[in-house]
């Protein structure tokens, strides 16, 4: 009986998780769009060569930039702050995207403890970050 109850009393707070997720997903197709902003610098070019947006290359390939280690792509010479934030665990998922977008300096010195760092990238994603990251992780699914 004990039991029974505590269970009742725990399920509001059971939903409660369910309901309210600390992160809020984005709409892929909504980022595709927004992506726009972001290709004059990035491409999303895939192993095999395949373009999937044809960009610029200021910025790396963010073609499977999901669970890839920050400052760890092949052929692009990052920021030592961004890789710093890599050494120290940082790895590229929706939520640490949507976090960087907006003011990518400050999320990399907060990462990296490095105060005097600075990222390459200057463009501040004021808006639809949650898209962006939900774009980039539906690019490779």
């Amino acid at each position: 009986h004990k039991v029974r109850t505590m269970l009742k009393s725990l399920y509001p707070l059971a939903l409660l998780a369910l309901v309210s997720p600390a992160y809020a997903a984005g709409d892929a197709a909504k980022g595709e769009k927004e992506f726009n902003k972001c290709k004059s610098c990035h491409s999303i070019v895939a192993d095999d060569g395949t373009a999937i947006v044809k960009g610029g290359k200021v910025g790396p390939n963010l073609y499977a930039v999901i669970g890839r280690t920050a400052g760890t792509a092949a052929d692009f010479a990052y920021s030592d702050v961004m890789k710093e934030a890599g050494a120290k665990g940082l790895v590229w998922n929706e939520e640490a995207l949507v976090a960087y977008l907006p003011d990518p300096s400050k999320f990399l010195e907060e990462k990296s403890g490095d105060a005097a760092g600075k990222s390459k990238m200057t463009f501040k994603l004021a808006k639809g970050a949650e898209d962006v990251a939900a774009y980039l992780a539906s690019v490779v699914k």
